[in-house]
């Protein structure tokens, strides 16, 4: 039976919920595995670098995947092992575990990424306006609604393995849902479209746009928690506000990036989304209490909420390739900064401290500001 465009749309925006709660699950329990664990910040850095392994890996095979079966097809199976993945993360016994169990999450996580990508390319074509923002959206409420639940888990002294188990039922079951509802993707012409191509100068410098806001926003994720205990000496209660406060701006943003990219220019929306992530990382590093904290959290997480889906859509709208491959190209760079940046905050965590780890991140928010200025967008 043929789907209506509403039903599809919302079967899709159902899948980015579901990749976002996987994520933001994982995210707003780091601290606690780390403390469980006894790693030190240069350890779980070097730990966290299996994250873009398991991304390499996963990016011929998802690549292919999605050519030869279908998105339809991929995303469903990825979100399922996305799911058991984030499972398994709560059970590990050593770091060596965890890193092996954070490579397949990273796998997953990148399939995922790329499969709910296409969808979303596919949904867009039955709209007669962007849509794409919308959905990043519903990834960034998931991010807010997982990292509150991880935060009253924490509250109530619930063990991440116990919490991991319930959201990842709640995504399989999701999964099996909406599945009949997705874009089928899968046609004779799709399987003979290349899986790899090559973008030009201008969609590498969109990529390079992305990719130093999704350091910020990889950091945001995985970091923010740990910092808010060991910089700004909050409680076990209160250390996950900065994380939940973020989410709640970056989803926000979202959902109005593309009437103020209307109104304001593309480029102009790009340099102040820079500017909001710079001001706030400085506020957290300069004024380290809690109440600052969160306002800096706020404004990082409006700072980076437009750049990724802004981008996407325009590497859509690309002329020198069809829009798949452009929006896959870009999303490749941009994710690659969301996988390495983290291990490397950990690094120089170890090696300075937490601050001026968190001063590397402003750099990369400055580097938004200043190709955007000189991207020709």
């Amino acid at each position: 039976m043929k789907q209506s465009p509403a039903a599809i749309r919302a079967a899709v925006a159902a899948m980015f919920f579901m990749a976002g709660i996987c994520f933001s699950s994982w995210a707003s329990r780091i601290a606690t595995i780390q403390q469980k664990l006894s790693i030190s910040e240069g350890v779980f850095g070097a730990v966290l670098f299996a994250m873009p392994v398991g991304l390499m890996l996963s990016l011929p095979v998802s690549g292919w995947a999605v050519n030869r079966f279908g998105s339809r097809k991929v995303v469903c199976t990825a979100l399922i092992g996305y799911a058991l993945a984030l499972t398994g993360l709560g059970f590990m016994p050593s770091i060596y575990t965890l890193a092996a169990n954070i490579m397949v999450f990273g796998f997953f996580s990148n399939a995922v990424n790329v499969s709910v990508n296409a969808q979303a390319v596919a949904t867009e074509a039955l709209f007669k306006k962007p849509i794409m923002a919308s959905f990043h959206g519903v990834w960034s409420m998931a991010g807010f609604i997982g990292g509150g639940v991880g935060t009253l888990m924490i509250g109530q002294h619930i063990p991440p393995s116990m919490h991991f188990i319930i959201m990842a039922a709640v995504v399989v079951v999701s999964v099996l849902i909406c599945w009949r509802h997705l874009n089928d993707d899968h046609t004779p012409a799709t399987e003979k479209k290349k899986a790899f191509a090559k973008p030009d100068a201008a969609l590498i410098t969109l990529g390079v746009i992305a990719f130093c806001s999704m350091v910020v926003e990889g950091t945001m994720f995985d970091w923010t928690t740990i910092y808010f205990k060991k910089v700004i000496n909050a409680t076990d209660a209160n250390a996950g506000l900065g994380f939940t406060a973020g989410m709640c701006m970056m989803a926000t943003g979202r959902f109005i990036a593309d009437r103020f990219s209307a109104r304001f220019g593309l480029k102009r929306t790009l340099q102040v989304s820079g500017a909001l992530s710079l001001t706030g990382l400085l506020t957290v590093i300069v004024i380290p209490y809690l109440v600052p904290g969160i306002i800096g959290l706020m404004l990082i997480g409006s700072g980076i909420s437009s750049v990724v889906p802004l981008v996407y859509s325009v590497a859509g709208r690309s002329t020198t390739m069809a829009p798949g491959p452009a929006i896959a190209a870009v999303s490749t760079i941009s994710f690659l900064g969301f996988l390495i940046g983290p291990p490397v905050i950990g690094l120089l965590a170890e090696a300075f401290n937490l601050r001026i780890s968190f001063a590397f991140v402003a750099l990369m928010a400055l580097f938004v500001i200043v190709f955007s200025s000189r991207a020709k967008i």
